[in-house]
This record gives C-alpha cells, structure tokens and sequence, in this order.
C-alpha cells in the first residue's frame, strides 16, 4: 500500500515541476547571482505571466495556487486533498532575469546546487473492508541536489558519502516520507534522511 501512495506522491511532484514549506534550516534558501530586487518584477505589476501565458496574480488561482504565498491548495484527484509549499529558488514570486516569467533556480543553470525545496501533504478517507472510514495523509519533502552529490543504485550521497536520500529524476532527492493510515496500522515517519537528520514532522 506504501508504495501505491509514494508513486501518487511522485506524480503530483512531476506534475508540479512540468506546468507551472515550511522552512527548513537545513537547507540552504540563498540564491547565488540573483539580481538586485529593485530590478525584479513583482507579481503585483501584472506583467508576469504562467507557463499558459495567462497573466499571473496576486491571490489562489481557480486551479488552488497562490504564487505569492509559494503554495498550492486544492484538490489532487477526486476525494484528494493536496497542500504544496515551496522556496524561491524552487518557484519564485517574482521574475529577476527578464523573461517575463516566475524564476526557478535563478543564477543556477538546473536546480541542482540551487536550494530548493518543494513539500507536499496529502489527504484523504476510504471505508475499509468492515465499511468503517479511515483517514489517511501522507506528507514528502525533496530537495534539489547539491552539485557534488553521487548516486548509487538509486540513492544520492553528499561528498562525505551520506545518504541524501531516493532520486527522483536525476536533480532531486525525498529527504522525508510521513504516512499516517491507522486501519492499515501505518503511523508515523516512513523515511528520514541521514544528512537532514534535524527534520521534524509538519
């Protein structure tokens, strides 16, 4: 059942990368080379615009995102609840390289080595096999990689060869999986990175 719920977890991850938390201090928000805030354009301009061309603003959109707020609320899939969060170098509020559009990994060519940090939290009800309702969440921070990271058999390391934790798609690494499904007698952390050993729950 873990699994099913991780590979949801992955999807919604992707989904969020492709089209377009709480902090943590173990990983770094810097952003190296980014451009004087007096010339970034703010959200509030109205002159930015999303990967549609739809022009961005202040505020949750229809689809649950709120930009400025650097978090997405809304429904996953039919019965899911899905709550995103994410830094600036992840998805910024605002556009310092001129492209008309929100910044990810500003001054960095890839995420890797940038910072960032997405965390999603999902939740939802099912009857199990009695017909009783169970009540289920899951919660999943990854971060990008740092640039000196290796991998090995799916795992990434830091340059002192502790584990970062499980890729996913070559820049990112899960540092934290949390599932909480009392019928099925899951409860509490399913994963915790070495290197961020300092992570607490949401």
């Amino acid at each position: 059942m873990k699994k099913v719920y991780l590979f949801l977890s992955l999807i919604a991850v992707f989904a969020f990368i492709t089209v377009s938390c709480d902090r943590n201090d173990d990983i770094s928000e810097s952003i190296q080379n980014k451009a004087p805030t007096e010339k970034c354009t703010t959200i509030q301009s109205g002159d930015l615009v999303n990967s549609l061309g739809e022009t961005i603003t202040v505020g949750y959109t229809d689809y649950g995102y709120n930009y400025q707020a650097h978090m997405y609320n809304g429904e996953y899939a039919t019965g899911w609840k899905l709550v995103m969060k994410w830094n600036d170098a992840w998805l910024s509020n605002q556009d310092c390289d001129g492209d008309g559009e929100l910044d990810r990994h500003l001054g960095y060519d890839t995420y890797r080595g940038s910072g960032a940090w997405l965390t999603n939290h999902w939740t939802t009800s099912y009857l199990d096999a009695d017909g009783n309702t169970c009540e289920y969440d899951e919660f999943t921070k990854i971060i990008a990689l740092p640039e000196d990271a290796t991998k090995t058999n799916g795992i990434w390391y830091n340059a002192e060869g502790i584990e970062i934790g499980p890729d996913i798609w070559g820049q990112f690494a899960i540092i934290q999986s949390i599932i909480n499904d009392p019928c099925a007698g899951i409860e509490g952390i399913d994963y915790k990175s070495p290197d961020h050993p300092g992570l607490g729950n949401w």
